[in-house]
């Protein structure tokens, strides 16, 4: 699903995207994704509104896993709005139409 399908699908069910505030958090959900049927990249909670990053449920951006050395699209996105958790525990932003699973809290 696009990441405002999947946002949508998690508040059906009265959930949320998943936010990763922590790196429990992280590795929680990892272990979850680890596997071939999931895309290599999944949807998490994380969203560019008003110049700054923020998790979709409202829990303060604390502790982050950008790509690192790669391309820096997180600091100033300008098509590539929503944020994907790689299979290897890295965020990117992405843009948000293309289609990834998704990890609903």
């Amino acid at each position: 699903m696009s990441w405002e399908e999947a946002l949508e699908h998690c508040r059906e069910t009265l959930t949320d995207l998943i936010s990763l505030a922590s790196t429990k958090d992280r590795f929680q959900v990892l272990s979850k994704i680890q596997h071939n049927h999931i895309t290599e990249r999944v949807w998490i909670g994380l969203r560019y509104l008003q110049d700054r990053w923020l998790w979709v449920d409202g829990e303060p951006l604390v502790f982050q896993t950008w790509l690192q050395g790669g391309d820096q699209d997180h600091q100033c996105p300008l098509w590539k709005r929503c944020g994907a958790l790689t299979k290897s525990g890295q965020w990117e932003s992405w843009d948000c139409q293309k289609k990834l699973n998704f990890i609903c809290k």
